[in-house]
């Protein structure tokens, strides 16, 4: 059970660092005797502020502007103490301040979540999946950039559409350089690390709720052929017009002549290649089993 807390608002100038008269407005937020300030960006000149009242003197136009703008800031910073005694939230002045700059759970934003789950799992996931996710994560600046003309996009306005549309999104774009659309099955991929990354602002309660409750994957069947020897020879001197998929060919028709996985190739060096008794040279995977 949360204790009484105490709490009070004060306006305030800062006088010493006034320049021409002119002085910046600060609002003083205390609970439980511990004291936060916050600029408010408005500035009043000294002689027009009335200490006991905290507003500005006179009823010209500026004056009544800025006693408008703290009357505002009173009720929303009474309103955001409020909400979190109703939340039952234990309350700091702190707590106070960064939910009325935006800066609280309930303002966390995607990109917010992303450099965090980045900064988790750094040291903790493959070099692979950590790429896997940072292509994932471009895909969903790309969806925002094209489809939402934003750069950013908070948490709780996430929901089951949103899903939808950037499942939708990944179907119909066509990445650079790739021979064509992306399959059903590697879209499932993203949307599923996508929503790893949310589940992970909802255990962190950066949610209140999963957007992806409702979701569920759907996988397509896929049956894999072996190559003809014709088409295996027409792969190898296929000329591809882009470096990375030569080097991408050259691996995998490697693993095809050797039956070496595609990770034990990445991992292959010099010195895992031996020469035999007959004088040809081979891999020497003792290293991986």
């Amino acid at each position: 059970m949360r204790t009484a807390n105490t709490f009070s608002i004060l306006f305030w100038i800062y006088e010493t660092r006034a320049k021409n008269d002119l002085a910046n407005i600060y609002v003083r937020i205390t609970v439980n005797g511990k004291k936060v300030n916050i600029s408010l960006k408005q500035k009043v000149l000294i002689q027009n502020w009335n200490k006991e009242k905290q507003r500005a003197k006179g009823k010209d136009k500026v004056s009544q502007i800025v006693n408008q703008h703290l009357d505002r800031t009173h009720s929303k910073l009474v309103e955001i103490y409020h909400e979190l005694k109703f939340q039952d939230k234990y309350i700091t002045a702190e707590l106070i301040k960064a939910t009325y700059l935006g800066e609280g759970d309930n303002f966390k934003t995607l990109q917010n979540i992303m450099e965090y789950h980045k900064r988790k799992t750094e040291r903790t996931l493959s070099s692979g999946t950590i790429r896997n996710f940072d292509v994932t994560e471009s895909y969903l600046n790309k969806f925002l950039d094209k489809e939402l003309k934003l750069s950013d996009i908070y948490l709780k306005q996430l929901d089951y559409r949103f899903i939808c549309d950037f499942e939708h999104f990944l179907h119909t774009y066509w990445p650079k350089g790739h021979p064509k659309a992306m399959g059903h099955n590697t879209v499932m991929k993203h949307i599923q690390r996508f929503r790893k990354i949310i589940t992970l602002a909802y255990h962190l309660e950066w949610l209140e709720r999963d957007p992806f409750i409702l979701w569920k994957p759907t996988w397509e069947k896929s049956e894999r052929e072996f190559l003809s020897e014709n088409e295996l020879s027409n792969l190898e001197t296929y000329r591809f017009p882009i470096d990375r998929l030569d080097r991408v060919r050259d691996l995998f028709v490697f693993s095809c002549y050797t039956g070496i996985s595609y990770a034990d190739t990445i991992n292959l060096s010099p010195e895992k290649i031996c020469k035999g008794i007959d004088g040809g040279e081979f891999c020497l995977l003792i290293h991986y089993l």
